[in-house]
């Protein structure tokens, strides 16, 4: 009777702790992930008065290690690690005055078959068997309302929230595709590693500031201004180099301990690369709502069921207006910096499905990472790109498939392509895999040039 009871406990928990909850006077701790992404994102909860902290990240790797299986993927190793890091240097740092209550760890879902979805679960059970981390509350965004914002703040302020945090993806997009723009051209080592860490230093200032406000052009002003100072950086009598787009698993490309920082690897052996964006992402959760509810609105339509039909005509409007937002704002903002700098265009998400029908690849209607990546791949090489590189934790099901799909594809296209597949793990063959491809791609760019626009 006990156990029964124990069990209802654990499993409350999971509906109880795991959710949207409202972050007035919690500190908000965001994993990282993209670094200038979340610090970005975390200065713009600032602005709106959240208490957003980025915990530092790969230091609780051994903890991560010890509190999970091994058949997880690696980022829910990661991640599990860096809140129990976090908790235990807090505890060692507040000593008596550490209260668990005050902390909200977010940890977003997604729906559909890939793992990520139930990390927020599992870790929400590894907390609960530490005494006083059950009372550590997990906000859970998903992917089913596209990351909506509500319940975390101020009804009134909601909406203002979402479009500032959006553009702030969005500029931390740019920054991090003007580091790989500028890093293989520039006068002295090191140069734009220091530039980039104060530029985001800088617009996390701006972000915080104006934000709230949603005073978008000042942002843009700042953003010119760093994108300037930038470009001299760049040794002109440097020739272009082969160019590289990158796909897969949307935290293992963007984290640079987990993938080993395979860009400047791929960057020694002479290439210039173009990683996925995060905005693509938050673009496609928007996109994939606004088809279903639009594949909802037909067969409610042919089956007469007239209270579901007004139910997914509102959804329509709503998801409609919201991917316009987001693409009319994403615009703007590569208008403004391609205008300084020849930086790479980020993909429409319709465009992208276009690609899988055209030859019947793939369907959106399986959903997942590998919708972007196997889209993203014959975009690379329609667009000339040199070679494309596949970034996926050790047995991720999405980026598996995208393999088995873009191996043959990628023959028929005849553009190099790689996969690199990561545990925590430091394989002996992976450089001089990457060796061999870039050896590959530096053929393909004598032949073929590049083109990347």
């Amino acid at each position: 009777m006990e156990t029964e009871s124990n069990k209802v406990v654990s499993f409350k928990s999971l509906t109880d702790s795991v959710g949207r909850f409202n972050l007035t006077n919690k500190t908000c701790l965001i994993p990282q992930m993209n670094r200038i992404g979340v610090h970005l994102l975390a200065a713009t909860f600032k602005g709106f008065g959240i208490h957003a902290k980025v915990m530092d990240t790969y230091k609780g790797l051994d903890l991560g290690m010890e509190y999970t299986s091994g058949k997880e993927c690696y980022p829910c190793q990661i991640t599990t690690g860096d809140i129990l890091y976090f908790m235990e240097k807090e505890k060692e740092r507040l000593g008596e005055d550490f209260n668990p209550e005050n902390y909200v760890y977010f940890m977003p879902e997604a729906d559909g078959p890939c793992r990520f979805g139930m990390y927020n679960k599992y870790q929400r059970i590894v907390l609960d068997s530490f005494p006083q981390l059950d009372r550590v509350k997990i906000g859970a965004l998903t992917t089913k309302d596209g990351y909506s914002l509500d319940g975390i703040i101020e009804e009134e302020r909601v909406r203002d929230l979402r479009k500032t945090a959006y553009f702030s993806v969005v500029v931390a997009d740019i920054l991090d595709r003007l580091l790989w723009r500028i890093r293989p051209y520039e006068k002295e080592p090191g140069m734009t590693d220091d530039f980039i860490e104060r530029s985001m230093n800088a617009m996390e200032h701006t972000f915080e500031k104006h934000g709230p406000n949603k005073d978008f052009d000042k942002i843009l002003d700042r953003l010119e201004e760093i994108v300037q100072e930038g470009k001299a950086i760049i040794d002109p009598d440097i020739p272009p180099k082969p160019l590289i787009g990158i796909v897969g698993e949307i935290y293992l490309r963007t984290h640079v301990q987990a993938n080993q920082d395979v860009i400047r690897v791929l960057e020694r052996y002479g290439a210039e690369v173009v990683n996925a964006s995060i905005a693509e992402w938050v673009n496609y959760t928007t996109y994939d709502r606004l088809r279903e509810a639009r594949i909802g609105f037909r067969m409610d339509l042919k089956q007469l069921r007239l209270g579901r039909l007004k139910e997914h005509l509102k959804e329509i409007i709503s998801f409609g207006g919201e991917l316009l937002y987001q693409e009319l704002r994403q615009k703007q903002v590569y208008k403004r910096v391609k205008s300084l700098i020849d930086l790479k265009k980020d993909h429409r998400v319709a465009h992208l499905e276009s690609i899988l029908k055209e030859d019947d690849l793939y369907s959106f209607d399986a959903g997942t990472e590998a919708c972007l990546s196997i889209s993203g791949i014959v975009e690379y090489a329609r667009e000339g790109y040199n070679g494309v590189v596949n970034i996926y934790p050790f047995t991720c099901m999405p980026s598996t498939t995208t393999s088995a799909i873009a191996k043959p594809l990628m023959n028929k296209l005849g553009t190099p392509y790689l996969d690199t597949p990561y545990d925590s793990s430091f394989q002996p063959g992976r450089e001089a895999a990457i060796r061999t491809f870039m050896y590959q791609a530096h053929q393909h760019f004598k032949r073929h040039g590049r083109k990347g626009d």
